[in-house]
């Protein structure tokens, strides 16, 4: 029977010790990863199924999350005009964020010229190493990705992988839910019922993290090891403090007019930053980043569209990495690129970075994709780089991850949609509220 309890008698919960929490974990186990890659690099690589397997079962459930986030979202909103205003400010923001990516790039590339002096002849490059990644980019159009975004079948979208095919089928049932008078209401209070599954699913999954993070970069140092870092020392060191500058500048004065500090976002989201980190991959975190936004306060509708929409189009570490990357190779192999030329760069590199999702060597292809179209930089070039591109991958899925975060408090907040004191509440590590609930005991 149900008992009657007087709320003061509720204790707050103690405090965790320190090592239980997520973020330390998956520190220590990337630590412990850098250690065995670089000491006993033949045993570490042994270790990369484990981040593949972690990876693997995160994306098990992506699909699922996005799909019952946004169907229950729109299905809430119910009405087609507030969508389409919500996913016009949203590509606005996308397009103006990822464009000021692309000019920042080519800008540090400018004037730091971390390729110049190299005087590499194209001939003696090894065409063959990226003969892959070629394959993949000139299989790549834009008429190609936006027929992709169309699913084969509607159960199809939510078990091949595709973030944006899964977002495309949760739009339109979303949409169809709104629409369906009483069925719909009862379908809407089912899935609702079912997203509370799938984030206690979430959960569970996260505890592996540490894990994967554990078999990524054991892997990644065994395998590439750290003295390959020195050999192109320059262009990683300007890749990393441009993605910093662009965090902690750009971004962190978008997020002060929007009333918050970029460190305190940074703070918040540490565990998931770290799991980013640790598997070079933005993906790993989807579904623990939209519970996070949502519980600092995002609307659920905003979250589950602004988000998953990001994975694809608003990828600004991917975008400093192809313009300044591209220089790069240009200026190594003593091309020198005038500034119409490089305006062309600039325009293809606008279309080609869409779609790139927030996957390890996706940057890398798309990259491919843009040489290839721009005949003035051999793609051979790539070649260059190919040895240390796991280490950029990094830095361009944790500038990417950042962004998105923050793209949906923007966006959740010209649409107030957005709870400011759960926000503040959050960024300040606070407990949110317990949500009131009937609270149950053991019957007499």
């Amino acid at each position: 029977m149900a008992a009657t309890i007087d709320s003061k008698a509720i204790q707050t919960p103690q405090a965790r010790p320190w090592w239980m929490h997520l973020y330390v974990q998956v520190l220590g186990a990337i630590l412990a990863g850098v250690l065995l890659g670089h000491y006993w690099p033949s045993v570490a690589t042994e270790f990369k199924p484990l981040g593949d397997g972690f990876i693997k079962l995160v994306k098990m459930i992506i699909a699922p999350v996005i799909f019952l986030t946004v169907a229950t979202g729109i299905a809430s909103i119910g009405e087609t005009k507030t969508l389409g205003r919500v996913v016009g400010k949203t590509f606005a923001y996308f397009l103006f964020f990822s464009t000021l990516a692309l000019i920042v790039g080519l800008v540090v590339a400018n004037v730091i010229q971390p390729g110049a002096g190299m005087n590499i002849d194209p001939a003696t490059l090894d065409a063959g190493a990226i003969a892959q990644y070629e394959a993949k980019a000139h299989e790549a159009s834009l008429t190609a990705f936006l027929l992709e975004i169309i699913p084969t079948t509607f159960a199809s979208a939510l078990t091949e992988g595709s973030i944006l095919q899964a977002l495309f089928a949760a739009i339109l049932f979303g949409l169809a839910l709104s629409h369906a008078g009483e069925p719909g209401r009862q379908v809407l209070g089912l899935l609702e019922k079912v997203s509370v599954v799938f984030f206690g699913l979430v959960g569970m999954l996260m505890k592996f993290a540490p894990i994967g993070a554990f078999g990524a970069m054991a892997f990644t140092i065994g395998r590439y090891g750290v003295e390959s870092l020195a050999n192109l020392g320059l262009l990683i060191a300007t890749f990393y403090l441009t993605s910093l500058f662009f965090v902690i500048v750009v971004l962190g004065a978008v997020a002060r007019l929007s009333g918050f500090s970029i460190f305190s976002l940074i703070a918040y989201l540490k565990a998931e930053l770290l799991l980013v980190l640790g598997t070079s991959s933005s993906e790993a975190a989807l579904p623990s980043l939209m519970q996070k936004l949502e519980q600092a306060g995002c609307a659920k509708p905003i979250v589950g569209l602004v988000v998953p929409t990001g994975y694809s189009f608003n990828l600004d570490g991917t975008n400093i990495y192809m313009t300044l990357a591209a220089l790069f190779i240009a200026q190594a192999v003593g091309v020198d690129l005038s500034l119409g030329d490089q305006l062309a760069l600039l325009l293809v590199a606008m279309v080609s970075s869409k779609g790139a999702a927030g996957v390890t060597g996706a940057g890398f292809i798309t990259l491919a994709a843009t040489l290839s179209i721009v005949p003035s930089v051999p793609v051979a070039g790539l070649a260059l780089i190919l040895g240390i591109d796991r280490f950029m991958s990094e830095c361009r899925a944790l500038t990417n991850f950042i962004g998105n975060a923050l793209a949906a408090i923007v966006v959740a907040g010209w649409e107030k949609a957005l709870d400011r004191d759960a926000l503040h509440r959050a960024l300040r590590g606070e407990p949110a509220p317990l949500a009131a609930q009937p609270i149950e005991t053991d019957a007499d």
